[in-house]
Protein backbone atom coordinates (compact mmCIF):
# COMPACT_ATOMS: atom_id res chain seq x y z
CA UNK A 1 0.00 0.00 0.00
CA UNK A 2 1.11 3.43 -0.74
CA UNK A 3 0.95 5.95 -3.64
CA UNK A 4 4.36 4.62 -4.21
CA UNK A 5 4.16 0.80 -3.62
CA UNK A 6 4.84 0.10 -7.36
CA UNK A 7 8.09 0.49 -7.15
CA UNK A 8 8.40 -2.10 -4.92
CA UNK A 9 7.46 -4.68 -7.16
CA UNK A 10 11.20 -5.27 -8.79
CA UNK A 11 12.39 -6.26 -5.38
CA UNK A 12 9.69 -8.32 -4.44
CA UNK A 13 9.96 -9.98 -7.60
CA UNK A 14 13.22 -10.77 -6.48
CA UNK A 15 11.96 -13.55 -3.62
CA UNK A 16 10.44 -16.87 -4.66
CA UNK A 17 9.42 -17.05 -1.72
CA UNK A 18 6.51 -13.83 -1.81
CA UNK A 19 3.80 -13.66 -4.00
CA UNK A 20 1.71 -10.62 -5.00
CA UNK A 21 -1.89 -11.00 -4.31
CA UNK A 22 -5.45 -9.10 -4.79
CA UNK A 23 -6.91 -10.51 -2.23
CA UNK A 24 -7.02 -12.26 1.51
CA UNK A 25 -3.19 -11.18 1.96
CA UNK A 26 -0.64 -12.94 4.74
CA UNK A 27 1.26 -9.68 5.31
CA UNK A 28 0.89 -6.20 3.80
CA UNK A 29 3.88 -4.04 3.17
CA UNK A 30 2.95 -0.03 3.83
CA UNK A 31 5.13 2.33 1.91
CA UNK A 32 4.68 5.84 3.08
CA UNK A 33 3.99 7.45 6.29
CA UNK A 34 2.52 6.96 9.74
CA UNK A 35 -1.27 7.16 7.98
CA UNK A 36 -0.33 4.56 5.28
CA UNK A 37 -0.06 2.14 8.31
CA UNK A 38 -3.08 3.00 10.04
CA UNK A 39 -4.99 2.87 6.76
CA UNK A 40 -3.46 -0.41 6.01
CA UNK A 41 -4.91 -1.74 9.77
CA UNK A 42 -8.34 -0.47 8.89
CA UNK A 43 -8.42 -1.92 5.24
CA UNK A 44 -6.84 -5.42 6.87
CA UNK A 45 -7.49 -5.49 10.49
CA UNK A 46 -5.30 -8.19 11.93
CA UNK A 47 -3.08 -9.15 9.19
CA UNK A 48 0.59 -8.17 9.54
CA UNK A 49 2.49 -5.21 8.35
CA UNK A 50 5.20 -4.35 6.68
CA UNK A 51 5.97 -0.54 7.49
CA UNK A 52 8.47 1.30 4.98
CA UNK A 53 9.44 5.10 5.05
CA UNK A 54 8.39 7.08 2.27
CA UNK A 55 7.83 10.30 3.91
CA UNK A 56 9.95 12.86 5.98
CA UNK A 57 7.58 11.80 8.76
CA UNK A 58 6.62 8.24 9.98
CA UNK A 59 8.12 7.29 13.44
CA UNK A 60 6.39 4.06 12.52
CA UNK A 61 7.92 3.22 9.67
CA UNK A 62 11.48 1.65 9.21
CA UNK A 63 14.07 3.85 8.01
CA UNK A 64 16.10 1.24 6.29
CA UNK A 65 16.28 0.12 2.24
CA UNK A 66 13.19 -1.38 1.39
CA UNK A 67 14.88 -3.85 -0.96
CA UNK A 68 16.74 -4.89 2.34
CA UNK A 69 13.31 -4.79 4.50
CA UNK A 70 12.06 -6.97 1.88
CA UNK A 71 14.71 -9.73 2.00
CA UNK A 72 14.45 -9.77 5.68
CA UNK A 73 10.20 -10.22 4.93
CA UNK A 74 11.33 -12.96 2.68
CA UNK A 75 14.10 -14.69 5.22
CA UNK A 76 11.69 -14.48 7.95
CA UNK A 77 13.84 -12.19 9.96
CA UNK A 78 11.48 -9.71 10.92
CA UNK A 79 10.58 -9.43 14.61
CA UNK A 80 6.71 -9.46 15.21
CA UNK A 81 5.04 -7.18 17.61
CA UNK A 82 1.52 -6.94 19.06
CA UNK A 83 0.02 -3.69 19.94
CA UNK A 84 -3.66 -3.37 21.63
CA UNK A 85 -6.54 -1.65 19.46
CA UNK A 86 -9.26 0.02 21.35
CA UNK A 87 -13.31 -0.87 20.23
CA UNK A 88 -15.52 1.84 20.33
CA UNK A 89 -19.52 1.58 20.34
CA UNK A 90 -21.87 4.97 19.84
CA UNK A 91 -25.41 5.17 21.70
CA UNK A 92 -27.29 6.89 20.24
CA UNK A 93 -31.31 7.83 21.37
CA UNK A 94 -31.63 9.67 17.91
CA UNK A 95 -31.01 6.03 15.80
CA UNK A 96 -33.35 3.52 15.68
CA UNK A 97 -30.62 1.70 13.86
CA UNK A 98 -28.18 -0.94 15.99
CA UNK A 99 -25.17 0.78 17.59
CA UNK A 100 -22.27 1.77 16.05
CA UNK A 101 -19.39 0.28 16.52
CA UNK A 102 -15.28 1.00 15.51
CA UNK A 103 -11.66 -0.36 16.11
CA UNK A 104 -9.03 1.93 16.19
CA UNK A 105 -5.05 1.70 16.46
CA UNK A 106 -4.46 5.02 17.31
CA UNK A 107 -7.34 7.04 19.04
CA UNK A 108 -10.84 7.97 19.57
CA UNK A 109 -11.11 11.61 18.73
CA UNK A 110 -14.05 13.92 19.68
CA UNK A 111 -14.19 17.57 18.82
CA UNK A 112 -16.56 20.34 18.94
CA UNK A 113 -18.66 20.51 15.92
CA UNK A 114 -19.08 24.60 16.14
CA UNK A 115 -15.87 26.81 16.68
CA UNK A 116 -17.51 28.91 19.56
CA UNK A 117 -19.12 26.55 21.25
CA UNK A 118 -17.32 23.90 23.73
CA UNK A 119 -18.19 20.15 24.29
CA UNK A 120 -19.60 19.23 27.54
CA UNK A 121 -19.22 15.71 28.74
CA UNK A 122 -19.03 13.40 31.73
CA UNK A 123 -16.88 10.09 31.94
CA UNK A 124 -16.91 6.69 34.10
CA UNK A 125 -14.40 4.47 34.13
CA UNK A 126 -15.87 1.08 35.37
CA UNK A 127 -19.17 3.02 35.90
CA UNK A 128 -17.69 4.66 38.42
CA UNK A 129 -17.95 8.58 38.09
CA UNK A 130 -14.93 10.23 37.35
CA UNK A 131 -14.81 13.56 39.74
CA UNK A 132 -18.10 12.14 41.04
CA UNK A 133 -19.75 13.01 37.94
CA UNK A 134 -17.91 16.24 37.31
CA UNK A 135 -19.34 17.81 33.77
CA UNK A 136 -16.20 18.24 31.77
CA UNK A 137 -15.91 21.41 29.66
CA UNK A 138 -13.35 22.19 26.54
CA UNK A 139 -12.94 21.63 22.86
CA UNK A 140 -13.24 17.88 23.47
CA UNK A 141 -11.30 14.83 23.98
CA UNK A 142 -8.84 11.42 22.81
CA UNK A 143 -8.69 8.13 23.76
CA UNK A 144 -5.57 6.52 22.70
CA UNK A 145 -3.49 3.15 23.05
CA UNK A 146 -0.11 3.24 24.01
CA UNK A 147 0.80 3.25 19.91
CA UNK A 148 -1.09 6.25 19.07
CA UNK A 149 -0.09 8.03 22.15
CA UNK A 150 2.82 10.27 20.30
CA UNK A 151 0.16 11.63 17.95
CA UNK A 152 -2.71 13.77 19.03
CA UNK A 153 -2.24 12.61 22.86
CA UNK A 154 1.29 13.64 22.70
CA UNK A 155 0.20 17.51 21.29
CA UNK A 156 -2.41 17.61 24.61
CA UNK A 157 -0.29 15.93 27.22
CA UNK A 158 3.44 16.17 26.25
CA UNK A 159 4.13 12.84 27.19
CA UNK A 160 3.11 9.36 26.41
CA UNK A 161 2.61 5.88 28.19
CA UNK A 162 3.65 2.34 28.10
CA UNK A 163 0.13 0.20 29.09
CA UNK A 164 -3.13 0.82 29.48
CA UNK A 165 -5.70 3.32 27.97
CA UNK A 166 -4.95 7.09 27.85
CA UNK A 167 -7.64 9.95 28.03
CA UNK A 168 -7.02 13.53 27.42
CA UNK A 169 -8.98 16.57 27.46
CA UNK A 170 -8.43 18.99 25.23
CA UNK A 171 -8.13 22.39 26.49
CA UNK A 172 -10.62 21.63 29.56
CA UNK A 173 -11.24 23.47 32.42
CA UNK A 174 -10.61 20.51 34.28
CA UNK A 175 -7.15 20.91 36.76
CA UNK A 176 -5.44 17.79 34.53
CA UNK A 177 -4.91 16.81 31.20
CA UNK A 178 -5.18 13.49 31.25
CA UNK A 179 -5.31 10.47 33.21
CA UNK A 180 -4.12 6.30 31.83
CA UNK A 181 -6.10 3.76 33.34
CA UNK A 182 -5.62 0.20 33.34
CA UNK A 183 -6.09 -1.85 29.72
CA UNK A 184 -8.82 -4.32 31.11
CA UNK A 185 -10.71 -0.78 31.94
CA UNK A 186 -13.95 0.34 30.00
CA UNK A 187 -14.46 4.28 29.76
CA UNK A 188 -17.93 5.38 29.13
CA UNK A 189 -18.41 9.59 27.81
CA UNK A 190 -21.69 10.93 28.14
CA UNK A 191 -22.16 13.92 25.66
CA UNK A 192 -23.87 16.81 28.07
CA UNK A 193 -24.16 19.50 25.37
CA UNK A 194 -23.00 19.37 22.07
CA UNK A 195 -22.47 19.54 18.96
CA UNK A 196 -19.60 17.47 18.69
CA UNK A 197 -18.16 14.98 15.95
CA UNK A 198 -16.15 11.65 16.46
CA UNK A 199 -13.33 10.42 14.24
CA UNK A 200 -10.74 7.48 14.66
CA UNK A 201 -7.69 7.06 13.27
CA UNK A 202 -7.64 8.45 9.79
CA UNK A 203 -10.86 6.96 9.02
CA UNK A 204 -12.35 9.19 6.25
CA UNK A 205 -16.21 9.03 7.83
CA UNK A 206 -16.81 11.46 10.62
CA UNK A 207 -20.36 10.93 13.28
CA UNK A 208 -21.80 13.40 14.87
CA UNK A 209 -22.61 13.77 18.70
CA UNK A 210 -24.87 15.67 20.01
CA UNK A 211 -26.41 16.09 24.11
CA UNK A 212 -27.33 12.07 25.05
CA UNK A 213 -24.91 9.95 23.22
CA UNK A 214 -22.49 7.71 24.71
CA UNK A 215 -19.29 6.31 23.76
CA UNK A 216 -18.01 3.28 25.39
CA UNK A 217 -14.59 2.47 24.81
CA UNK A 218 -12.36 -0.86 25.63
CA UNK A 219 -9.90 -2.35 24.25
CA UNK A 220 -10.48 -4.93 21.41
CA UNK A 221 -10.30 -8.19 21.36
CA UNK A 222 -7.38 -8.74 18.67
CA UNK A 223 -4.53 -7.25 18.45
CA UNK A 224 -2.25 -5.08 15.59
CA UNK A 225 0.73 -7.16 14.44
CA UNK A 226 3.88 -5.14 12.85
CA UNK A 227 6.94 -6.17 11.66
CA UNK A 228 10.12 -4.44 12.40
CA UNK A 229 13.60 -4.47 11.69
CA UNK A 230 14.11 -5.24 15.69
CA UNK A 231 11.59 -5.99 18.60
CA UNK A 232 9.92 -2.86 19.77
CA UNK A 233 10.48 -2.72 23.67
CA UNK A 234 7.17 -0.43 24.02
CA UNK A 235 4.22 0.49 22.11
CA UNK A 236 5.64 3.93 21.84
CA UNK A 237 8.44 3.91 20.44
CA UNK A 238 9.69 4.73 17.00
CA UNK A 239 10.32 1.63 14.42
Amino acid sequence: MGTDSAGLKTHIAGHSDLVLVDDDPDVVICFGGDGTLLTAELQYPGVPKVPLRNSRRGIRCMPHPPEEVIRRLAEKSLFANSFVKLEGTLKSKRWSRPLQHWVAMNEFNVHMARINSAVRFQLWVNDIPYQDSLEIVGDGFVVATPFGSTAYYHQITHGVFYSGIGIAFKYSTEHTSHLVVPESSTVRFLITRGPAVLAYDNAPEYYDLEEGDELIVCQHNKPATILTWEPIRHPCDAF
